[in-house]
């Protein structure tokens, strides 16, 4: 009578099910960026839905990242910025383009970047903020 000892296969499976709970939050942590507060209308989510945005992050470091293409979380020259950015309008020009900068990077840096996206084909550039924190008084409800 031959049996499967299935013991040795638990095991693996634990010690990876352990290896992927450790590494996947690692995998999506991306660039940080300290994001402005605004009281800005946030975007329409049916649109986000249809077409994934272009996010140009600019971290402290007046660095630039782009979401698409690869190393993402490398940054890139100018020049990479541009042609990825022409590439992808060109496939669908009703991509979203935002700017996700530092609240520490000088304008100078920022209108850079949009100068950037606009000679790439961008005809219309947003800005991720963060929505403003309102503070309750004491006391209040």
């Amino acid at each position: 009578m031959a049996e499967i000892n299935v013991v040795p296969y638990i095991d693996v499976m634990l010690v990876l099910l352990i290896i992927f709970m450790i590494t996947a939050p690692l995998l999506k942590e991306g660039v940080k960026v300290d994001l402005p507060d605004a009281g800005a209308k946030p975007i329409d989510a049916d649109f986000l839905a249809k077409h994934d945005p272009l996010i140009l992050t600019i971290d402290s470091r007046g660095r630039l990242f782009i979401n698409f293409g690869q190393n993402q979380d490398q940054p890139v020259p100018d020049s990479t910025v541009s042609s990825r950015t022409a590439a992808l309008l060109r496939r669908d020009p009703q991509t979203p383009v935002l700017v996700k900068a530092d609240t520490t990077v000088p304008y100078g840096t920022v209108v850079r970047a949009m100068v950037l996206l606009q000679q790439a084909g961008a005809s219309k550039v947003g800005f991720l903020t963060d929505p403003v924190r309102t503070v309750v008084p004491n006391g209040a409800r």
